[in-house]
């Protein structure tokens, strides 16, 4: 009975000591793991982000009066009348709408960030509920070159998503 006894002791014993060692490792691996930033790499870090955001700033302020006029306005024509880009740019460009330079038209169709399809489903909305148009009709008038100039995929989009 006593080497049972001393038998179980030493085996908990043994158990506890084997636990306690692969904490310690584990431990050990934790702080490997999270060793603190040094103030040399924190200042690395925060140089390189002033550095992008000068940059950023830079460009920006490069870019012509011009250019940033021909983007307001693409974004507004975006947003209140739910026109294409290639629709967009064609106003921006004509003598009889705004008359920007080419270049500038450009640059605001480029950089204008939109949900086109979102704008094709609008603007067949708009056919479907005000002239009562069909679904071929409607994706006719999205794409024509005479009207709404939205991609095939962009007027395929607001037909499959007509309600």
């Amino acid at each position: 009975m006593k080497k049972k006894l001393i038998f179980s002791a030493a085996l908990v014993l043994s158990l506890g000591l084997a636990g306690c060692g692969k904490d310690a490792t584990n431990d050990a691996s934790n702080k490997d793991e999270q060793k603190p930033v040094s103030a040399e790499a924190e200042k690395t870090n925060t140089d390189a982000k002033t550095k992008i955001k000068d940059e950023a700033k830079a460009k920006e302020e490069s870019v012509p009066r011009e250019y940033k006029s021909a983007l307001k306005k693409a974004e507004q024509y975006a947003k209140t009348m739910q026109m294409s880009k290639a629709g967009i740019y064609d106003q921006l460009t004509s003598e009889h709408g705004e008359n920007f330079p080419v270049e500038a038209a450009k640059y605001a169709v480029d950089n204008l960030v939109f949900d086109w399809k979102e704008n094709a489903l609008k603007k067949a909305q708009s056919y479907a509920e005000m002239m009562s148009m069909s679904d071929s009709a409607i994706y006719d008038q999205l794409i024509s070159e005479h009207g709404e100039k939205f991609t095939p995929e962009e007027a395929k989009y607001a037909i499959d998503n007509l309600k």
